[in-house]
């Protein structure tokens, strides 16, 4: 005969011998990223009616002028008479990446979804390549890319937009 009985938690023991709950039981249920910051909860899908719009319209398209040079002159800006610091870069490509894609989505067409990836590095006479790579349409998606270099430090600012059907 079976029952419905939860077993107990499981435990482990410590080095002084008494028993304490097992660590892997709180670990279930939580969600951390590998970078110590934690991990946004999904927004709810809100349901739209179709424009069945297949496409941008006429003079609605990414202009990848317009947003490189709002990614050089933000970058300037900010990073123009900063030091690298390898405490606070994680932060300061943080609120970069947010402000150069707040700053682009004001001269993007409403329909287009953005990307924005950061690289930010000290400037220590290495060489560096950034790529990158995407799976999209050439006929309404492009990308707008960017970098900034001063003494200490090094920036390259990539935005990508994606038309959203």
């Amino acid at each position: 005969m079976l029952s419905n009985v939860p077993a107990p938690p499981a435990s482990r023991r410590s080095s002084l011998g008494n028993r304490r709950p097992s660590v892997a039981l709180r670990l279930l249920h939580s969600r951390v990223s590998f970078s110590g910051l934690p991990l946004f909860q999904p927004i709810p899908e809100t349901r739209l009616e179709n424009t069945y719009r297949m496409g941008p319209e006429e003079g609605c398209r990414f202009n990848a002028g317009q947003v490189q040079r709002v990614l050089e002159g933000t970058l300037a800006g900010v990073l123009g008479g900063t030091t690298y610091s390898p405490q606070g870069s994680m932060v300061l490509v943080q609120s970069l990446a947010e402000l150069l894609r707040r700053r682009a989505k004001e001269v993007v067409p409403p329909r287009y979804k953005l990307v924005c990836h950061v690289l930010l590095g000290q400037h220590a006479q290495q060489g560096t390549l950034v790529g990158s790579r995407a799976l999209w349409d050439p006929e309404t998606d492009s990308f707008a890319s960017a970098s900034f270099c001063n003494a200490s430090l090094f920036a390259v600012a990539t935005v990508h937009g994606v038309y959203f059907e």
